[in-house]
């Protein structure tokens, strides 16, 4: 059974809506268990029992915010090296575009690699001109299909390459798969 962890802060709720549709794109890979949990309820054990981990969170300044700094700095800590090599990618919103969402993904990724994580972005197209390379961006609340879209690819590119790479599921490699999958050309 694949596991996948969607870990969310979410001041306004705008970051827990992205962190459902995570978890709805990581629900389309068969045989996927998944645990949509707020970082105020999560636990090490929980990280810890994840195959895959998508992490969200507010854009505080560009970074992730500090309640999801506190909770890798001070509950994670003793897990230091039980959870290397785990696959893992980052979602954010911000008040506004440009808010620095990519900033605070990149944040996330950087505590993350930190404790061993194995980082990635999605390169195909969400739809016209939304990509995830380095994680599902949203202004305010998840509102436009597109940003959506972007959300439950992710979630879906995490359980795929997690079925993938740590149960060995090639049929859920996303190449071996009949899924439109958008390119620049598409959406020019």
């Amino acid at each position: 059974m694949n596991k996948i962890l969607v870990l969310f802060d979410s001041a306004t709720g705008n970051v827990k809506q992205m962190a459902d549709l995570v978890g709805a794109g990581a629900a389309l890979v068969p045989d996927t268990d998944i645990r949509v949990l707020s970082v105020e309820e999560a636990k090490p054990a929980d990280v810890e029992w994840c195959d895959g981990l998508a992490v969200g969170s507010p854009t505080n300044m560009g970074v992730l915010s500090w309640k999801m700094k506190r909770f890798w700095d001070e509950q994670m800590i003793d897990t230091w090296m039980k959870v290397d090599g785990k696959i893992a990618c980052a979602f954010s919103s911000a008040g506004g575009w440009g808010g620095g969402m990519e900033l605070a993904c990149q944040s996330i990724h950087t505590v993350l690699m930190n404790f061993g994580f194995l980082v990635f972005g999605v390169t195909e197209y969400a739809g016209r001109k939304m990509t995830g390379h380095y994680g599902a961006v949203a202004c305010k609340a998840p509102r436009e299909t597109e940003v959506q879209e972007s959300c439950k690819l992710l979630g879906r590119r995490l359980a795929e390459w997690t079925a993938l790479y740590v149960h060995g599921r090639k049929d859920q490699h996303p190449d071996a798969k009949d899924i439109p999958r958008l390119t620049p050309a598409d959406v020019e």
